[in-house]
């Protein structure tokens, strides 16, 4: 199997929100082009995926923390234990938030 990852991935566990998801989850690892996530997102592979991720002040050296909003798609999904799930997004397009 050939490895289609590109970019350095990080091992960040963040709570992450999906949009029309009731139930999020907590990011894996993190790269500038994807996310894996794991949880219970009810997301199937091909689908559109919106997301938001909000990263701490001691990740980005500010004050305040930082909430990227992204667009992706599924590319990946892994059968977990019991309900529990993870998915790969590649992540299409994203924005910076401010929060205070």
């Amino acid at each position: 199997m050939s490895e289609a990852r590109t970019g350095k991935r990080f091992p960040l566990e963040l709570p992450i929100k999906i949009s029309g998801v009731d139930k999020g989850g907590v990011t894996g690892n993190m790269s500038a082009a994807g996310v894996y996530i794991r949880g219970n997102p009810a997301l199937d592979i091909g689908s559109n995926v919106e997301f938001e991720i909000a990263l701490p002040p001691e990740l980005t050296g500010g004050n305040e923390h930082v909430v990227v909003q992204c667009k992706g798609r599924v590319v990946r999904k892994d059968a977990g234990s019991g309900d529990e799930h993870g998915v790969a997004c590649v992540i299409d397009s994203y924005d910076f938030v401010r929060q205070g």
